[in-house]
């Protein structure tokens, strides 16, 4: 959430955000009105208060019949003192309700408007001719089904729609994938991390996953009140919630986690193969770092995620994503989309956010700091992510851009020592 103090010194900033992001700028409104009721209650309740502990003080001293009014006086100022509370609570609950719905004000770097309004950054390496090859590029589906790579038919029929099983040279794909991607975030200095699949409300909400209509997406336990995580974000960014970091930042981690969505608004899209799924596997780099620092941080992690793309040899370019586009708690979005050639355009196979202090203040993550003058304090820490590896479209991008006439798929050259040069047709 946003620091509060925003609201009462600069609301129109914040107004401003809420119109770049295509969201209601009278929400600030209601803020401002909240804050104010919540910042009066709490006076009328320490008036109260204070007058209840001043007549404390002075019955002790009291006889006859000022001690007796004292009393009364005291009587009456209990039921007060209680009446304040509860509307000081009430009020302090109206207002953190609506800050927690507040998005993380949208960058204005990035572009204005919706889905489609992104700003195409950069293009690297150019997307094969097949046509100039003599052949018509097969779907990932049809590939997968002659090398053995995955099954979505026993997919279906175990656990549903949207759901698969990889087999054979699809399950090694992804464990070679899998042991690379950690490996080169190691060399870039994150700890490797396996986090747990299911979290508290707290986590979620923290990470701003039960907002903004996101909540729709995700799978709920009730019976455990836990959720599964649709990123390894979220235990990432609860990983120290409540906690004051010691010692120099940033601080990076990198996991592999399964990740679940329900996929709720995309009944219909991209219904074929293993694009669009219920799980899938995942590794993710997550950093804490200083709000002044982040900026700087959110570019190297956008580089790292070129440089992984590009050892996999895949043609891809890179998005700014629109303001409107955004999720509750980045300001600033890049997307990696890899060149699909069934599909004939680029799709999303990794991105990076910078949440700033969003998340960090939901968390209660703080960074212990130090002032010129030697005097230490604290500060929320800032928080950012990226996805190095999404298996399945990055499955998906390896075996059409590497495929060849007789279905054969050639591999880049980091995979060889893993599956060999090529991955040959079973059926």
């Amino acid at each position: 959430m946003i620091d509060a103090r925003l609201l009462r010194d600069d609301p129109e900033s914040l107004r401003e955000a809420q119109r770049r992001r295509g969201e209601a700028p009278e929400l600030i409104d209601e803020l401002v009105a909240a804050d104010a009721a919540r910042r009066s209650s709490i006076v009328t309740f320490e008036a109260v208060r204070s007058e209840q502990k001043n007549l404390g003080a002075l019955i002790p001293k009291a006889q006859g019949e000022e001690k007796q009014a004292l009393l009364a006086r005291t009587k009456e100022l209990s039921a007060k003192v209680k009446e304040a509370e509860a509307a000081q609570s009430v009020a302090a609950e109206a207002f953190m309700t609506l800050l927690r719905a507040l998005p993380n004000p949208a960058s204005p770097e990035a572009p204005q408007g919706g889905e489609d309004d992104f700003v195409v950054l950069e293009e690297v390496g150019s997307p094969r001719d097949f046509a100039a090859e003599g052949f018509e590029p097969r779907d990932h589906l049809e590939l997968g089904k002659m090398l053995g790579a995955f099954d979505v038919e026993r997919g279906a029929k175990v656990s549903g729609a949207r759901f698969y099983f990889l087999t054979g040279v699809g399950a090694q794909l992804e464990i070679a994938l899998l042991q690379l991607a950690m490996s080169k975030a190691a060399t870039w200095g994150f700890t490797p991390m396996i986090t747990p699949a299911l979290v508290k409300p707290s986590a979620m909400d923290g990470t701003g996953y039960l907002g903004q209509g996101s909540g729709d997406d995700v799978y709920h336990l009730p019976k455990d009140d836990l959720y599964l995580v649709g990123t390894s974000e979220v235990p990432l960014a609860a990983y120290h919630s409540d906690e004051i970091l010691e010692g120099s930042v940033p601080k990076r981690y990198a996991a592999f986690s399964p990740c679940y969505r329900r996929e709720a608004g995309s009944y219909g899209k991209d219904t074929r193969g293993i694009f669009r799924v219920h799980w899938f596997d995942k590794v993710e780099m997550f950093v804490y770092t200083s709000l002044e620092e982040s900026y700087a941080e959110h570019e190297r992690l956008l580089g790292w995620e070129r440089e992984w793309l590009e050892s996999l040899e895949l043609p891809y370019r890179v998005i700014d994503v629109a303001s409107g586009d955004l999720g509750l708690s980045a300001i600033r979005k890049f997307d990696c989309e890899a060149w699909i050639p069934s599909q004939g355009k680029y799709r999303e196979v990794s991105s990076t956010s910078n949440c700033t202090e969003f998340q960090a203040r939901r968390l209660n993550t703080r960074l212990r700091t130090t002032a010129e003058d030697g005097s230490t304090g604290t500060a929320p820490a800032a928080t950012l992510n990226g996805t190095l590896c999404a298996m399945t479209r990055t499955i998906i991008a390896l075996l059409e851009n590497g495929q060849q006439p007789d279905g054969s798929v050639r591999l880049p050259a980091v995979l060889h020592p893993f599956l060999g040069e090529v991955l040959e047709p079973i059926a």
